[in-house]
């Protein structure tokens, strides 16, 4: 599944998108302490009504596999506060869970580099590298 396109500008048949903080009601702060290496996992609970797209594809990737919130923001397509904002309102509902890496030092080179492969490999297979 590839990753939705930057909400910035006017769509392709000319048509307005919605900014990326209109995604999140103009919020810019997760009700949820989420870091970019924590990790993100379905919580079992199926999200409560009908949800913005972005707001399902974020569940969806989570069912798949444990993901990191910044791979979930390369996946989406998305800044990382905003995607911050919309996996907290997940959490905050029961549809994610969220497993944040004990040791991780978010200053550790190697985890910084682990986490930029990550992402990258991710964004090549979904077609854009």
């Amino acid at each position: 599944m590839s990753p939705a396109p930057h909400p910035a500008g006017p769509g392709e048949n000319g048509g307005a998108l919605v900014r990326p903080y209109g995604l999140t009601g103009g919020r810019t702060r997760p009700a949820h302490t989420l870091r970019l290496e924590s990790l993100i996992r379905s919580g079992g609970r199926p999200p409560a009504g009908q949800i913005p797209p972005e707001h399902e594809h974020a569940v969806r990737l989570c069912r798949q596999a444990d993901r990191s919130v910044a791979e979930i923001a390369a996946l989406l397509g998305l800044p990382a506060l905003v995607t911050k904002v919309i996996v907290s309102d997940l959490v905050g509902s029961g549809a994610l869970g969220v497993a944040v890496p004990a040791l991780a030092d978010p200053s550790d080179p190697q985890l910084l580099e682990a986490l930029l492969a990550g992402m990258h490999s991710k964004f090549a297979l979904a077609g854009h590298g």
